[in-house]
């Protein structure tokens, strides 16, 4: 099973401004965190970031904020570690769409009236990074799973202060049916071909 661009969106948790500086290869995951907002942004995926009581651990660190922000994402500040639990599922699963019907359409018989179309499912995979790993990040894509999403992990975009508790959040994960993925996977699998018209964009930014 490969990752599909048209069905996925991406979530990264807490890069929080005073969090970041105690996070094992604090600079090699903040990195991988631009890039997946960057490829996000040029391929039309959405993406939402989250932050964890900002008052006391500041905003996201300025250049992941510009990229979330560059692709018109907006980020939740939350207080619960999941962020599940303070509305994230009413950004990743919009609410539904009726046909309107306009004029006296509802006092016709209903074999002329138009159905109503389908409620629109949104995006059902979830591309998922963030720091702390066995917390916030953990706790919410367990949560994401909980309500049937697919989710992926990229896990050199996560991270924790130690890297036994980064390791033990992704045994966690994968045995509760995460996909453990690297952001290059992630690339490679939303271009699909080198003739891709941004095969060429998204390489560089990987490089």
């Amino acid at each position: 099973m490969l990752l599909d661009v048209d069905d996925t969106q991406l979530v990264l948790v807490d890069y929080q401004i005073r969090l970041m500086p105690a996070i094992f290869e604090k600079n090699f995951v903040i990195a991988n965190a631009v890039r997946l907002a960057q490829m996000a942004r040029a391929l039309e995926v959405p993406v939402w970031g989250t932050a964890e009581n900002p008052e006391k651990l500041g905003q996201n660190v300025p250049e992941l904020q510009a990229a979330i922000d560059a692709a018109g994402g907006k980020t939740l500040a939350k207080m619960h570690f999941s962020a599940v639990a303070d509305g994230l599922l009413d950004w990743l699963r919009p609410p539904a769409r009726k046909a309107p019907m306009g004029g006296n359409a509802r006092s016709l018989p209903k074999y002329l009236q138009k159905p109503p179309e389908p409620e629109e499912a949104g995006r059902s995979t979830i591309v998922i990074a963030g720091c702390e790993a066995h917390v916030c990040l953990m706790q919410t894509a367990l949560d994401l799973l909980e309500e049937e999403f697919e989710v992926w992990v990229v896990t050199d975009a996560c991270s924790s202060r130690t890297e036994r508790n980064r390791d033990a959040a992704f045994d966690r994960l994968a045995g509760n049916g995460a996909e453990l993925v690297t952001t290059e996977m992630v690339a490679f699998e939303w271009l699909r071909t080198a003739e891709h018209d941004l095969f060429r964009d998204i390489q560089t930014l990987i490089k």
